[in-house]
């Protein structure tokens, strides 16, 4: 009789429990749809700016590197890997404190916006030089020669011949780092930049619902990942070099 009553006893805490859990949900509908879910929106809209800006501008400046750092001048090549060397080795976090409250103190105001979009193009670019100067220097230099055999200036046969066979191999570690910049984008509020996670932390200072702003945060995060993963590797299946897989250098089991 006694373990009936406490099964029963134990039955009616867990239905409390996800009673309470249920009703707490249902108070909280109105907060989500009138003060969480519109800040988090417009926060996201500026986190899209800042990646939409930086991966191409990114990549470009990324590229520049690289190929300065395989095909450029000696001092052009040692310029340029002091610039990865910096940038690389610069936390993010520290570099967007420095260019927000640093230069200021020297005479140059960025905004918290441009500050945060050039600390994020400043990192990336050193990071995507890297993917891209190990996918140039895997092309074989006889690729480079033939170009150059057949009349075509050095620069030429680089961005006709090679770069584009070594953006195609470049491809997955550029890919992956587009991903890193989506999360570390969240670094902006930092510099009073309202994006997703600075709306999230001003709601949830606000109002006191921390646990709620945030796990949304980490729901629109985890989206925007699972969207563009799922993009990146279409684009990785439909420009993937015949013969290899999705890795640089890893053979296909069918040869």
């Amino acid at each position: 009789m006694a373990d009936i009553i406490n099964a029963t006893g134990a039955a009616g805490g867990l239905g409390g429990f996800f009673q309470s859990i249920a009703e707490s949900i249902m108070t909280q509908i109105p907060f989500w749809q009138d003060v969480l879910l519109p800040a988090l929106w417009d926060g996201l809209w500026v986190t899209m700016q800042l990646v939409v800006m930086t991966a191409p501008l990114g990549f470009l400046f990324g590229l520049l590197v690289a190929v300065s750092r395989v095909y450029g001048s000696t001092p052009v090549k040692w310029l340029a890997k002091l610039y990865v060397i910096f940038f690389r080795g610069c936390p993010p976090l520290v570099l967007l404190f420095i260019l927000y409250f640093g230069l200021p103190s020297v005479g140059i105001v960025l905004g918290s916006f441009m500050s945060a979009l050039v600390g994020f193009i400043l990192c990336n670019s050193a990071y995507n030089s890297e993917y891209l100067r190990g996918a140039l220097q895997s092309i074989k230099r006889g690729q480079l020669l033939a170009a150059r055999s057949l009349g075509m200036t050095k620069m030429q046969g680089v961005l006709y011949v090679v770069v584009p066979q070594a953006l195609r191999r470049a491809l997955p570690g550029v890919s992956n780092e587009f991903i890193y910049l989506i999360k570390y984008s969240s670094l902006a509020y930092v510099v009073a930049v309202i994006e997703l996670t600075g709306a999230a932390k001003i709601i949830a200072s606000k109002y006191f619902m921390y646990f709620e702003a945030f796990a949304a945060v980490g729901i629109f995060y985890l989206v925007i990942v699972t969207i563009a993963t799922i993009g990146i590797h279409w684009i990785e299946k439909k420009y993937a070099i015949p013969g290899v897989s999705g890795s640089v250098g890893k053979v296909s089991k069918g040869n």
